[in-house]
């Protein structure tokens, strides 16, 4: 599920006790206060834009995405996006983890009669720790979320830090993390089509049926 919300202010707490917060204010108020977690997540993603040194105009503010993919649990699986540019030959946008949170597996296949995408990530600030298929990295640096491991299989590790890029072919399968610090990723891409991504988790809905 893609949503599009307004900007708020966020509570000067540590991330843990923010979603604390937000897990309790919500269950007393309901629907009400999902709205303004909604604002306090994106007032959170422009404090990490301005950590990365990335400038984005009013209207791409207003258009900032949270993408909890239809799981309900964005502590842990979802990201933040804000998309520059996509249209028939290219992609830009920039994403942002907070900090441990993931993007579940899922890969980019050929679909009505156009190549899968090939996406070029590169840290702009925190740590990635990137999983794709090949080798099995011993001892990698860090797990799928916990109970939610049979929805992973790949686990070639590549960790990127600032200033660091890797290319991922179509239709490879692919999950990322950030590191204890959150991370902010730009994308540069061929055509993206969030309706023909696939998920290994069956449950996992990266664009709204609504």
């Amino acid at each position: 599920m893609i949503i599009n919300i307004r900007f708020g202010r966020v509570p000067k707490t540590g991330l843990d006790d923010y979603f604390l917060i937000l897990k309790i204010a919500r269950r007393r108020k309901g629907k009400k206060m999902r709205e303004e977690e909604k604002e306090r997540i994106k007032a959170k993603a422009l404090e990490y834009f301005q950590r990365a040194g990335i400038a984005l105009s009013l209207k791409e503010k207003e258009d900032i995405e949270i993408a909890d993919l239809g799981l309900n649990d964005f502590k842990r699986t979802g990201l933040v996006l804000v998309v520059y540019i996509n249209n028939s030959r290219y992609c830009a946008k920039e994403m942002i983890l907070f900090p441990n949170q993931t993007c579940p597996e899922h890969r980019h296949p050929d679909h009505d009669g156009m190549e899968g995408k090939r996406e070029t990530f590169r840290c702009r600030y925190g740590k990635v720790y990137l999983y794709i298929e090949g080798e099995k990295t011993e001892n990698p640096k860090t797990h799928p979320p916990a109970k939610d491991e049979k929805y992973y299989s790949v686990y070639h590790e590549i960790i990127l830090l600032p200033g660091e890029q890797y290319t991922i072919n179509k239709n490879t399968l692919h999950w990322f993390q950030a590191g204890e610090k959150g991370a902010v990723i730009s994308e540069f891409s061929s055509p993206s089509d969030d309706a023909s991504d696939i998920f290994t988790d069956t449950r996992t809905k990266r664009v709204s049926n609504d």
